[in-house]
């Protein structure tokens, strides 16, 4: 049976609610390419069908650019992709009802695997109403099928899609809370293959800015007592030792390696991070970590390591504290790593470096480090707009540009120090964050993505230093949204965004944070501390029995509980219950009339002349949903018994 056009928009604007959760989990330009090819495949195929080579041809040229741009890497995110291409094309060869139909059963995949993306608010919200719209549309086919049923308006569709929705809501909500949840999964999912922005084991010249234009969320921080100030907001990520003359990156430390002595100073910290997912394996804690949470370890720059990839929102537990003293003995060996550099790079910065080294002594680090300090506060400025730099970059920074930001900060300032023969690592991570007063919370995103240095000096052992804060510490400890919205007139903004995020933490912590732990301390404020797998169990198995029951009672409703005018009708004879002359289950409605009009004569013209109309609808092929079902309801909702006294209300 062919589609009508009013079907098909109908079908077709569903498969498009459908992929649009899904779109918005890809990277922009995979997205992006997909929904205008969706489009372009809807555009050409509305009149007619599109010829079989195009369509090889634009679905061939989507998967490319999947493969493509994953690099030929298999995770969950290319899956997802590739579904979203599939659906894209799938409208070309859509014209008949069994069409429709197989459109919109393909169509709610893409929802469900969004969630293998994404668990947020936004995503179930899209999700939930492109399933409303299937469904109602999968309604409506059913209804071009029934050659002889009347259309139902649209509101009635939804009203009917909505209340199977809530029959339905209660048993989902059950097997939630209630279906027990093991600590370790079963089965694994693949990780993604297409990377997203966030802290990398390498940094280049240029590599971060897309890092620090992304103003999405990377931790929340929760903590418990004394808060650091925002300049002591230095969350400790990867530690950067090889440098090629253009790239740093980490070394591969073995879990387990021995970690250096560290001496806590006097004040700690003690916190909850919430951490979004990167899909690494890497952790940040404030600068220095105290414990070592389950499921992480300690490398030996002190940096915090997952054994699993952080490929969903998590919790960590942490206590942190500023060194007093750090690795105050420095092994020949370490003392090498720290000071190599590569041959044939940056001959002015060595230069510089030897010269400083010449005019200090041999024992003068402090001196040397204070000096760089000194130049670049004097002579450099902070930005974001950097031509990209050649073979000599810390030559090319430090003596004719001398501008930039915390990549050529800290590259060429350690670059600088182990010329001049003092050991010096990069540090990344975050620095800085934004408090939320609504929920009391440290918001972290990942446009506050930092590199800093540390230089190793006698007596001290490893010492934090940031030139770039020493040319423009706003940038650095105040975040995006501080400096965007920190002036007057932007307090309703500041509001917006802090309400928006305090309802995203609360979805985390209510749902996408529920795991086995918190669910066996569900009924805890009840006083029932814990529940194990039996009683999980018992009350799953009570509360699916009770919305079974729940289904069957609305199941078996007879016509009379689902039709307007029966229902009209049911309520106009409880009208006259205060006369004693209600009708009774199983009296017929000729019948009540005559015995309201025996007893009470003035009741009876008016209830005869609607019971006729209401007999006549119901035996001589009155149809529901007509226009003349709506008037009768009408009637039937208007009418009341007449009135024996002027005091009595009708």
């Amino acid at each position: 049976m062919p589609l009508d056009e009013t079907s098909r928009r109908w079908a077709l604007l569903s498969a498009g609610a459908c992929l649009l959760p899904l779109l918005l989990q890809l990277p922009p330009q995979l997205g992006g390419a997909i929904a205008v090819s969706a489009a372009g495949v809807v555009a050409l195929s509305w009149r007619r069908a599109m010829p079989g080579l195009l369509r090889m041809l634009i679905a061939l040229a989507l998967i490319a650019a999947v493969v493509g741009l994953s690099r030929f890497a298999v995770g969950r995110d290319t899956g997802c992709a590739l579904l979203a291409a599939m659906l894209a094309v799938k409208p070309s060869e859509t014209f008949t009802l069994r069409d429709g139909r197989s459109l919109l059963g393909f169509a709610l995949f893409a929802p469900f695997a969004t969630f293998l993306l994404d668990q947020g608010p936004l995503s179930l919200a899209l999700g939930l109403f492109a399933v409303l719209l299937v469904l109602s549309t999968l309604q409506r086919l059913a209804e071009l099928e029934s050659h002889d049923a009347p259309p139902v308006p649209l509101r009635s569709r939804l009203a009917s899609v909505g209340r199977l929705l809530a029959v339905g809501l209660p048993i989902a909500l059950a097997a939630f809370w209630l279906f027990p949840r093991m600590t370790t999964p079963m089965w694994g999912i693949p990780e993604r293959a297409m990377a997203r922005t966030g802290l990398s084991d390498r940094m280049s010249p240029g590599d971060w800015l897309d890092l620090m234009s992304d103003d999405t969320p990377a931790l929340r921080v929760r903590f418990f007592g004394a808060t650091p100030t925002t300049s002591q907001m230095y969350w400790r990520g990867p530690v950067l030792w090889n440098f090629d003359g253009r790239t740093w990156t980490q070394p591969r430390w073995r879990p387990g390696s021995a970690e250096p002595l560290v001496e806590p100073g006097a004040v700690r910290w003690d916190y909850e991070m919430e951490v979004e997912p990167t899909d690494a394996r890497q952790l940040v804690a404030l600068d220095l970590p105290l414990n070592v949470p389950a499921g992480s370890y300690l490398n030996p720059d002190h940096a915090l390591q997952t054994d699993r990839p952080l490929g969903a929102m998590s919790r960590w537990r942490m206590q942190s504290a500023p060194p007093a003293r750090y690795e105050m003995d420095l092994s020949l060996a370490t003392r090498r790593y720290a000071l190599s550099l590569p041959d044939g790079f940056n001959p002015r910065t060595v230069a510089l470096a030897r010269q400083w080294r010449a005019q200090a002594g041999a024992s003068a680090d402090a001196v040397i480090v204070d000096r760089a300090l000194d130049w670049i506060r004097r002579d450099f400025a902070y930005t974001l707009e950097t031509p990209l730099l050649g073979r000599h970059s810390v030559d090319e920074f430090l003596f004719d540009q001398k501008a930039g930001f915390c990549e050529h900060f800290s590259s060429s300032f350690v670059v600088l120090m182990r010329a001049a023969g003092i050991p010096a690592r990069v540090v990344t991570g975050y620095a800085g964050g934004y408090r939320n007063p609504l929920g009391d919370y440290w918001l972290v995103r990942r446009s506050d993505a930092h590199a800093w240095t540390e230089v190793w000096l006698r007596g001290r052992g490893w010492v934090r230093v940031d030139p770039t804060a020493a040319v423009a510490p706003e940038r650095v400890y105040d975040t995006l949204q501080s400096q965007a919205f920190g002036g007057p007139g932007f307090e309703g903004v500041r509001t917006l965004t802090d309400v928006a995020d305090w309802m995203r933490r609360g979805w985390n912590d209510f749902v996408v944070a529920f795991d086995a732990q918190r669910q066996e301390r569900l009924l805890s404020p009840l006083g029932i501390e814990r529940l194990d797998a039996r009683a999980l169990t018992a009350l799953l198995g009570g509360a699916l029995a009770l919305g079974l029951l729940w289904m069957v009672w609305l199941s078996r409703r007879n016509e009379r509980e689902r039709d307007p005018v029966l229902r009209a009708w049911h309520r106009l004879g409880r009208r006259y219950r205060r006369f004693g002359l209600e009708r009774e289950p199983s009296e017929p409605a000729s019948a009540w009339v005559s015995r309201v009009a025996s007893e009470r004569p003035d009741f009876g013209a008016e209830l005869s002349a609607i019971s006729q109309r209401f007999s006549d609808w119901r035996y001589a092929g009155g149809e529901p949903g007509g226009s003349s079902a709506r008037a009768l309801t009408k009637a039937l909702r208007a009418h009341r018994p007449p009135a024996t006294s002027p005091g009595e209300r009708r």
